[in-house]
């Protein structure tokens, strides 16, 4: 390789592990105000009207999902998050989506079946660092969270987190 081909390959190397550190300095920023270890409390009358709390899922991971009807991205992603809830434990949180009837419309509408708490305030999303939707956690079977995703994530990448939390 002649050295014109060598400093284009040096070029296309250093431009990539500086496209590498954007990502991954965008991604800490985003995370910044996440919890780590122990998850934060999470109760409270899901929008059919059972009694929820966090702490009392035991023997196995659960993924918390924060969205918003509002969402476009979590729009894009709802169906996976009911898929998953299917066949795993799941919780998602409506951030600020309006009042109870509102939120249980958006389900109807959509043809989604997951347990909805419904964080009218912010408050409870607040607590968990979550600044933005869609926001998605996996707490394993201890009560810690195992990882924190903001954006959109597949279907598929949520599940290997699932099995990985086990």
């Amino acid at each position: 390789m002649d050295k014109t081909g060598r400093n284009k390959w040096v070029r296309r190397t250093i431009e990539v592990l500086m496209i590498m550190a954007v990502i991954f300095a965008a991604r800490a920023y985003q995370h910044r105000d996440f919890p780590t270890g122990p998850a934060p409390p999470l109760q409270g009358v899901l929008l059919d009207g059972t009694s929820f709390n966090l702490a009392e899922f035991n023997g196995g991971p659960v993924l918390v999902h924060f969205w918003a009807t509002w969402c476009a991205i979590c729009k894009l992603e709802q169906d996976a998050i009911a898929a998953i809830a299917r066949d795993h434990r799941v919780i998602t949180v409506a951030m600020q989506s309006g009042v109870k009837y509102e939120v249980k419309r958006h389900l109807s509408k959509n043809g989604l079946e997951f347990a909805v708490l419904n964080d009218q305030d912010g408050r409870r999303a607040g607590s968990w660092g979550v600044n933005g939707v869609p926001t998605s956690f996996i707490v394993d079977g201890e009560g810690k969270i195992r990882f924190a995703e903001m954006g959109y994530t597949t279907e598929a990448g949520l599940r290997a987190r699932l099995w990985l939390a086990r």
